[in-house]
């Protein structure tokens, strides 16, 4: 089922927008993003397990979003009718995306695999499509729009189903070599951990993201079987429904278990902060995602935590850190922002 909301009021000519899209492993997040990353309309759906179902709901939000009367016998997307006249879309993956932007060369949480998804997705749609790493779509959007405005140096951590990493070094995005720079969330921090889906063990963000979130309440419990809260009797009901936002939301009304899990959370965001810190020497660090709107249960311990670990502390400038202002919008409003940058470079 897609959601759909929202409007664009205008005068006379109608605007050129854009379409954003957060491609992330649990759902599809769409809007419209006038030129001011303003959100004017909105849709979503699941993210589905195949290749052609993920492609099928990618282009079923877009015909959302443009409207009915928009879309051709064959697909494709008249831009000059319907709901706006759309430019182009620009889609965030939660993956490795090539330098040219073109290609998902590997995604632990979709089923892309060196799949040219903006060649064939433009192709469906009839319009150009740019695709970006999620998290450089979120720091495009908040060295813009948001929390990394002033920035020289910044990273932004992506928390969400797993942990996206992105660096914009003095106003740029850094790529690396080969367009995959920084994957933060699967860096190693325990050998030997838990299992990830990148094929790896032990990597940051099977400790610290909203999948973790689970995964420490449900060892929790498996160490302590006869703690007796809230949050244990719903996953004693229905163990399979136990999601991240539902620890942060009985963490919110002081569930003890919860609380445990977010003191877990808040220790090994700590420590990869220090590991950023010692890295990339950034003068902001910004924390963006899902789970960053519960920042106010973990952020101030994970300071604390990282100002004690990062090597020479108390001897050099920390960088600061904040929580995003655009929240779990960031990505596809820099989605939509990198598309609008497209057609102005064309």
């Amino acid at each position: 089922m897609v959601m759909h909301s929202g409007g664009l009021e205008y005068d006379g000519a109608r605007p050129t927008v854009t379409i954003g899209i957060d491609v992330g492993g649990t759902n599809i997040r769409a809007a419209v993003v006038d030129g001011e990353g303003v959100i004017v309309d909105a849709a979503s759906a699941p993210t589905p397990r195949s290749a052609e179902s993920l492609a099928a709901a990618i282009v079923g939000v877009v015909h959302e979003l443009a409207g009915p009367e928009s879309v051709r016998e064959d697909g494709t997307v008249d831009s000059l009718a319907g709901n706006y006249s759309i430019g182009a879309v620009g889609l965030a993956v939660a993956g490795f995306v090539n330098r040219e932007r073109t290609i998902v060369r590997y995604a632990p949480h979709l089923p892309w695999l060196d799949a040219p998804v903006a060649r064939d997705l433009s192709a469906v749609l009839g319009l150009p499509v740019v695709l970006e790493h999620d998290a450089n779509a979120a720091a495009v959007a908040e060295y813009r729009y948001g929390a990394a405005a002033g920035g020289r140096n910044v990273v932004v951590i992506a928390l969400g189903t797993g942990i996206g990493g992105a660096f914009v070094q003095e106003g740029n995005l850094y790529r690396g070599s080969f367009g995959v720079a920084p994957e933060l969330g699967h860096i190693q921090v325990v050998p030997e951990g838990r299992s990830c889906a990148c094929g790896k063990r032990g990597c940051w963000e099977r400790y610290c993201s909203g999948t973790a979130l689970v995964d420490t309440a449900i060892e929790h419990l498996a160490k302590s079987p006869r703690q007796f809260t809230t949050l244990s009797r719903e996953v004693a009901t229905d163990p399979a429904g136990l999601t991240g936002r539902r620890v942060a939301g009985a963490a919110q009304a002081g569930d003890a278990l919860a609380l445990a899990v977010m003191a877990d959370f808040s220790q090994w965001l700590g420590v990869g902060i220090s590991l950023v810190a010692d890295v990339f020497d950034p003068d902001l660090i910004v924390i963006s995602g899902g789970v960053a709107q519960s920042a106010p249960l973990f952020l101030d311990a994970a300071r604390e935590h990282y100002q004690r670990l990062a090597t020479g502390a108390g001897y050099r400038s920390m960088p600061r850190i904040r929580s995003t202002q655009l929240g779990e919008s960031a990505g596809l409003i820099g989605a939509a922002e990198l598309a609008r940058i497209s057609l102005s470079s064309t």
